[in-house]
């Protein structure tokens, strides 16, 4: 997990795992915000994962944590090719920007 240090900060590279990760991060976030609206949106799949755990929020971040640990080994070993730092941190704030307008958005 190095980080490639040049004189132009915009061409920094996160390494293939941070970046593995990174990405895994922006799928869950949205995976995470529809799991939000769908369970509000649905009784049975609410009660489904209420029992599962005896809460829906536990299940939901038992959830969240196996689809981000296991997407992020995954993308690692498949050697993706890493991203600038840039890149990375907006595709991050996108993905919680995106995720939490489409739980706002439901709400409203």
């Amino acid at each position: 997990m190095t980080m490639n240090q040049t004189e132009d900060s915009s061409t920094e590279s996160a390494g293939t795992t941070i970046t593995a990760f990174g990405v895994s991060y922006a799928i869950t976030s949205f995976l995470s915000a529809l799991l939000v609206v769908w369970k509000e949106s649905s009784q049975a799949v609410h009660d489904t994962l209420a029992a599962i755990t005896g809460h829906h929020w536990v299940t939901h971040g038992a959830l969240d944590v196996i689809v981000f640990v296991g997407l992020g080994l995954l993308l690692s070993r498949t050697r993706m090719a890493a991203m600038s730092g840039r890149w990375l941190i907006t595709t991050v704030v996108g993905a919680t920007v995106v995720s939490g307008l489409i739980i706002a958005g439901y709400f409203i």
